[in-house]
């Protein structure tokens, strides 16, 4: 568990298409005003350090992790005393194998990353085509408490929160970029995956236009009993602290026992006919 509350900066930025220096400058300059307000952990949306509708372009603009972009957020992290997460193309260990991942680091370097699970293909979606699917839904233990990540269409399938929860995720942090069409399904997966699992969800969400799409932006905190903590503005940039105590993830999970009472036998029947599906 954590030691004490913590706060949280939600930074619903707009990043430019294909600017990383600009980019990450905004984590730069997001992270020093931070510091001065005793935040926590700062968090940027998906693919802040590019933009989201790069299309071919990603094969030139993915990097490695390790690598020069993640290792300057590193630095910056180190300077402030803070937690970071933000997204970005990951260039994979296989060569041509790019993934779309959230990448978490501290004041003591790198922490972990999460690759993309449920990558949209359809209506103006096209993931799959240039992302690999991640496999792996780790938690990560840090000074701040256990954190999980998952990235936007990630939020429609409920197993993705589920299992993070079950491996002791207090704070469930949602890095997106949705269009507005999307708007009231994140607004009740927000809710949901909070409740259901009774952990803190932090949904972070860009703004902007990009090739037509209009991202809403809407970020916001939800704690363990479905209370809407903060919530950013519509379509504008906006940047909002929230201090949230994780000790409440065990008062709510003894409250509601949704965790202790799951029935791991459907997750045999899920398997089974998720195959046949």
């Amino acid at each position: 568990m954590g030691l004490k509350p913590i706060t949280l900066l939600l930074a619903q930025s707009g990043p430019r298409l294909g600017k990383k220096a600009e980019n990450l400058k905004t984590i730069e300059t997001k992270a020093s005003s931070a510091r001065r307000k005793n935040v926590d952990l700062l968090v940027f949306p998906e693919l802040h350090l590019t933009g989201y509708t790069m299309k071919d372009e990603v094969y030139g603009l993915a990097e490695p992790i390790p690598g020069p972009s993640e290792k300057r957020v590193e630095k910056v992290a180190r300077e402030h005393g803070l937690h970071i997460v933000f997204g970005m193309p990951e260039e994979s260990e296989v060569k041509g194998v790019i993934h779309n991942t959230a990448v978490l680091v501290g004041p003591k370097g790198l922490v972990g990353r999460y690759r993309k699970i449920h990558l949209p293909t359809h209506t103006v979606f096209e993931e799959r085509r240039y992302y690999r699917p991640g496999t792996e839904a780790p938690v990560f233990d840090t000074p701040l408490g256990r954190i999980g990540l998952t990235i936007c269409y990630d939020l429609y399938f409920p197993e993705l929160t589920r299992l993070e929860a079950l491996a002791g995720a207090e704070l469930v942090v949602c890095i997106s970029a949705s269009p507005g069409l999307r708007r009231r399904f994140f607004e009740g997966f927000c809710l949901s995956r909070a409740m259901e699992n009774a952990v803190y969800l932090a949904y972070v969400n860009r703004v902007g236009i990009e090739e037509g799409n209009q991202f809403w932006g809407g970020s916001r905190v939800v704690a363990p009993n479905g209370s809407v903590l903060v919530h950013c503005k519509y379509d504008v940039e906006d940047y909002q602290p929230c201090k949230v105590d994780l000790a409440e993830v065990g008062r709510a999970r003894a409250f509601i026992p949704t965790i202790k009472d799951l029935d791991p036998q459907l997750f045999d029947q899920l398997r089974v006919k998720s195959r046949e599906a």
